[in-house]
């Protein structure tokens, strides 16, 4: 049986989250902040938290600061999208045969993903650039989805991979002796069992896939028309200033297609994270 916390456990269990979560959502509500203040205030002395005449100007404005704002949105969406779904279709194969399969090389192999982890795409920029000049294919979506596809495949197998070794074996060992071969038993009975973890893992890289696109779009695409949002918020940097209001309140817009997306598929994320918490 769980002890009763005492008062005082209480006092610093809620004292800690609260300060956790001063430091998780401080930074949003300073952009949000700032996207309300005018121009003229935000440098003054001494700084104020809030202003007078606080509006939301900057959030009408910035569509024509920037006039392709609201496609660059619609392009880190649609790369993002295809980043995870091309990297599940490698993940998930990949994940139930490290986690079900014994062949030679396999605990190098995992650990030569878990490696590819601790690389950043900075690195590999200039042979990655190179890459994609002898394909022909620098200034299309394709330069900038597939080194995103390849950097979020080994998080995505070591997530999945995980959770596919929860599931009981005694499963597919009634689908064989029924006669259903390997891969009809992995479709058919393991992935709609995994389909929890599997949305966890999509999840995960959408957003990995959403955050990481500035480096890849600046380096392999030089036409605006094609770039994602974190290369378009670039625009709000002016030549003697920057438009802070509005470069706040595009950031703030910009991150709702995740926000949104985290929301509405909360309960698998939920379901993904614990699932295998409790044993039986």
């Amino acid at each position: 049986m769980i002890n009763k916390y005492r008062w005082y456990e209480f006092v610093l269990i809620y004292a800690g989250l609260a300060l956790f979560l001063t430091f998780i959502l401080a930074p949003f509500i300073t952009a949000f902040t700032v996207s309300l203040r005018p121009m003229q205030s935000l440098f003054s002395i001494p700084y104020r938290f809030l202003s007078e005449n606080m509006t939301f100007e900057a959030y009408w404005q910035m569509w024509s600061s920037v006039p392709l704002l609201a496609r660059y949105m619609v392009n880190s969406i649609f790369i993002s999208s295809a980043i995870t779904i091309c990297g599940l279709l490698a993940i998930v194969p990949a994940a139930y045969a490290f986690a079900r399969f014994e062949f030679s090389g396999r605990t190098g192999l995992l650990a030569g993903f878990l490696a590819v982890n601790m690389v950043s795409g900075a690195v590999l920029i200039i042979p990655l650039y190179k890459v994609m000049q002898q394909l022909g294919v620098l200034n299309t979506y394709f330069a900038m989805i597939v080194p995103g596809t390849a950097f979020v495949i080994p998080t995505g197998i070591w997530l999945l991979r995980s959770y596919l070794m929860k599931i009981p074996r005694e499963l597919e060992e009634a689908a064989w002796v029924d006669g259903a071969g390997k891969l009809y038993t992995m479709i058919r009975v393991i992935l709609p069992i995994a389909l929890p973890g599997i949305m966890v893992v999509a999840i995960a890289t959408f957003i990995a896939a959403y955050a990481q696109q500035f480096i890849f779009a600046l380096t392999f695409n030089s036409v605006n028309e094609l770039n994602p949002l974190p290369v378009g918020l670039f625009q709000f940097f002016g030549r003697q200033t920057v438009v802070w209001n509005e470069l706040m309140a595009a950031s703030l817009v910009g991150i709702l297609p995740v926000l949104l997306l985290y929301v509405f598929l909360q309960r698998y994320i939920v379901a993904g994270l614990t699932a295998g918490a409790v044993k039986e």
